[in-house]
C-alpha cells in the first residue's frame, strides 16, 4: 500500500535527522577511543623503559661509583615510576572508551526522540492542512459550501490560502448562478419571442374582423362587440410586452440627460391626481443610452408605482449623480412588498397583477442592464417601494457626442 503524505513526509524528514545523527554518534565513540589510546603514550613509555634497563644492565656489569650508583638507582625508579602511570592512564582510556560509547548511544537515542517530536510536528503542520485544502477543492467543483474552520491549522501562508480559495470559491459560485441565470434567461426570451409571433399572427385579422362587424351587426350585438374589441387589445399589449421582453434594446445610442426624460416620462404616465414631488440634481453628466428603451423602462416603473400607491397616492421621482454613476429613483408609498417577494420581483412572469404578464419589471431589468448598469430595489410591506436604476455616466454636462 502507497503511505500517505503525512507518512512519507514524516519518513523523509526522521531520515534527514536520524542517519546524520547515527553517523556522527559512531565516529565520535570510535574516534574518541583511538584518541585516548594515541595520547596515553604506553609505546612511548615501553620504549624509554626497554632501552634504560639495557643501559642499567650495561652499567652494573661495568663497576662505577657510588655516586654513578645512586644516579642509576634513582633513572630506574623514574622510570618505573612513568611507565606505572603510562599503565594507568592506558587503562582509564580502555574503560573510558565503552563509557564514552554509552553516552554517545544516549544522546544519539535522545537525538532520535527530539528528531521524531519534531518530524512529526513539522509533518501534521503541513500534511493537516494540505488534506484540509485538498477537501475544499472536493468542495467546490461539486458547487458545494466551504467548511468554517473553528481553529486555523498550519502556517500563516495555509491562512492565506484559505482565505484566497475562499475568495474563489464565492467568485465561481456567483460565475455559476450568473450562467444559470443568463441561460433561464435567454430561455425566457426565447420562449416570449414564441409567444409574441404565436400572438400577433391572429391578432391582426380578428381586428379587421371586429371591424367588420362594427359596420355591419346588429344593435344587440355591440356589447359582444366591445368584450371582443377590448379582449383583443389586451392580447396586442400582452403580445407587445412579450416581443419587448424577447429582445434587447436595438437602435442608435445618444447621450441622454435622464433628468429631462425622467421628467417627461414622469408627466404622461403619472395621473393629475396623484402628487408627484420630483427632484433632479443639477450638472448632472449624461448617460450613452437608447431613448425608446429607457422611456418604457422608466415608464413600466411608474406604472408599477402608480398601481400600488392607488389614485390619490404621492409618488416620489429622483434622478441624482452616485460617484460616476447616475441614479434614477422611483419611490412610491403604497402596500409594498414582503421580504420573501422582493428578490423575485425580477423575474419574469412573477406579479401580483390578474391582467398582468409579470414582464414589466424584468423588462426593466433588461434594459438597463444592456446599458451596462444595474436595478436596486427596497420595500417595507405597508410602507412602500423604491425601485432604483444606476447607470454609468459616460459624458459630463457639455461634452459632444457622435452616437
Amino acid at each position: 500500500m502507497r503511505l500517505g503524505f503525512r507518512s512519507r513526509l514524516f519518513l523523509i524528514l526522521a531520515l534527514f535527522a536520524f542517519v546524520p545523527s547515527i553517523v556522527l554518534t559512531v565516529a565520535w565513540g570510535g574516534a574518541t577511543s583511538r584518541i585516548l589510546s594515541r595520547v596515553s603514550g604506553a609505546a612511548a613509555w615501553d620504549s624509554v623503559a626497554a632501552s634504560g634497563t639495557r643501559a642499567m644492565q650495561l652499567a652494573r656489569n661495568s663497576p662505577g661509583t657510588p655516586a654513578a650508583d645512586a644516579a642509576m638507582t634513582r633513572h630506574e625508579q623514574e622510570l618505573a615510576g612513568s611507565v606505572t602511570q603510562a599503565r594507568r592512564f592506558e587503562y582509564l582510556a580502555r574503560q573510558t572508551g565503552p563509557a564514552l560509547l554509552a553516552m554517545g548511544l544516549i544522546l544519539l537515542a535522545l537525538l532520535t526522540y527530539l528528531a521524531s517530536r519534531i518530524a512529526g510536528h513539522l509533518s501534521r503542520q503541513l500534511s493537516r492542512p494540505l488534506d484540509e485544502l485538498i477537501g475544499w477543492t472536493a468542495h467546490i467543483s461539486q458547487g458545494k459550501p466551504l467548511p468554517l474552520v473553528a481553529k486555523a491549522r498550519g502556517a500563516p501562508e495555509f491562512g492565506v490560502l484559505r482565505d484566497r480559495m475562499r475568495a474563489m470559491a464565492m467568485e465561481l459560485e456567483h460565475g455559476r448562478e450568473a450562467a444559470i441565470a443568463a441561460e433561464r434567461l435567454e430561455a425566457f426570451r426565447e420562449s416570449a419571442r414564441q409567444v409574441a409571433h404565436e400572438l400577433k399572427n391572429p391578432l391582426t385579422p380578428i381586428r379587421f374582423a371586429i371591424a367588420r362587424l362594427r359596420r355591419d351587426a346588429a344593435p344587440e350585438l355591440k356589447e359582444s362587440l366591445d368584450v371582443l374589441s377590448t379582449e383583443s387589445e389586451r392580447l396586442e399589449a400582452m403580445a407587445r410586452s412579450f416581443s419587448q421582453f424577447g429582445r434587447l434594446p436595438e437602435g442608435p445610442t445618444a447621450a441622454l440627460d435622464l433628468g429631462d426624460l425622467a421628467r417627461d416620462v414622469a408627466r404622461s404616465t403619472v395621473p393629475a391626481s396623484m402628487h408627484l414631488h420630483f427632484e433632479n440634481e443639477e450638472h448632472l453628466p449624461l448617460v450613452q443610452g437608447q431613448q425608446d428603451a429607457l422611456h418604457r423602462a422608466f415608464a413600466n416603473v411608474l406604472i408599477n408605482a402608480v398601481e400600488a400607491s392607488g389614485s390619490n397616492g404621492r409618488l416620489e421621482v429622483a434622478v441624482s449623480r452616485r460617484g460616476g454613476d447616475v441614479v434614477v429613483s422611483v419611490r412610491d408609498h403604497g402596500c409594498g412588498i414582503s421580504a420573501e417577494r422582493l428578490p423575485r420581483i425580477w423575474d419574469p412572469y412573477v406579479s401580483d397583477k390578474t391582467a398582468g404578464t409579470g414582464l414589466g419589471l424584468a423588462i426593466v431589468k433588461q434594459t438597463v442592464i444592456a446599458h451596462a448598469g444595474r436595478v436596486e430595489a427596497e420595500s417595507t410591506a405597508g410602507v412602500g417601494t423604491e425601485i432604483r436604476m444606476v447607470f454609468p455616466a459616460v459624458h459630463e454636462p457639455g461634452e459632444v457626442n457622435e452616437p
